[in-house]
């Protein structure tokens, strides 16, 4: 059994509240990492100058910024809810899956951002 579990003969207790706090803050990170993929891929959308011989460059580029929050927003609900199920258990935490969702994502943004800067170079010319 885990250090977090509840007392002997009391198998569905409440946590310890410092491990429910620990995961909810976790979660509220991200929220506010979600939240802030959102809000770039609106400023990409809006602010942004656009790019040369590419008129569709910025939508390329936030659009899956704008999706990606929207998804990792759902995902770390879902990871939270099943994180709290397992301190009430008494069970060790899973894997997360949400970092490397989000670095392979942003990863891919990232040479998709550079593929149509330098396509915008090209084709001005």
């Amino acid at each position: 059994m885990s250090s977090n579990a509840a007392p002997e003969g009391n198998q569905r207790g409440e946590p310890d509240a410092r491990f429910t706090m620990a995961n909810e803050r976790t979660f509220l990170a991200w929220s506010r990492t979600s939240l802030a993929l959102v809000v770039a891929g609106l400023a990409i959308a809006q602010l942004l100058p656009p790019f040369a011989g590419v008129p569709w460059g910025r939508s390329v580029i936030a659009t899956p910024l704008i999706l990606l929050g929207a998804v990792l927003s759902a995902l770390s609900y879902f990871e939270w809810k099943s994180n709290q199920q397992a301190l009430r258990r008494g069970e060790s935490l899973g894997t997360s899956r949400l970092p490397k969702i989000l670095a392979s994502t942003i990863t891919v943004i990232a040479l998709l951002a550079g593929a149509v800067f330098i396509y915008s170079r090209v084709t001005a010319r």
